[in-house]
């Protein structure tokens, strides 16, 4: 698993010629109070159940509030078999306080 702070996903993402999915760990009610664009909600407690459905070849981004659920998440499917994995570090706080001002804090 690779671990990125906030800054460097956002290099990464700019610099990427294949779109990672930003799979977005979070509640529902957290994902409609803010989210990084283009992020796909998948609640942590559905991921065991739907993992499979994950493409296996594409690199995925976890994100979640500040790092914890999506560090959880991201060594989940590691042990599950996936080899693209990354886990943004600090989470959409982070995001928010270092990308993109805009996002809303809780």
């Amino acid at each position: 698993m690779r671990r990125l702070r906030a800054r460097e996903l956002y290099e990464y993402l700019q610099q990427t010629d294949t779109q990672p999915l930003l799979l977005d760990v979070r509640e529902p009610w957290e994902y409609e109070y803010c989210r990084i664009e283009g992020s796909e909600l998948v609640p942590m407690g559905q991921i065991p159940s739907v993992h499979e459905d994950l493409e296996r070849d594409r690199e995925i981004v976890v994100i979640c509030h500040h790092g914890i659920r999506s560090y959880q998440v991201a060594y989940f499917l590691e042990h599950m078999g996936f080899e693209q994995v990354i886990n943004l570090e600090g989470g959409i706080d982070a995001w928010a306080r270092e990308v993109d001002p805009d996002i809303q804090l809780y």
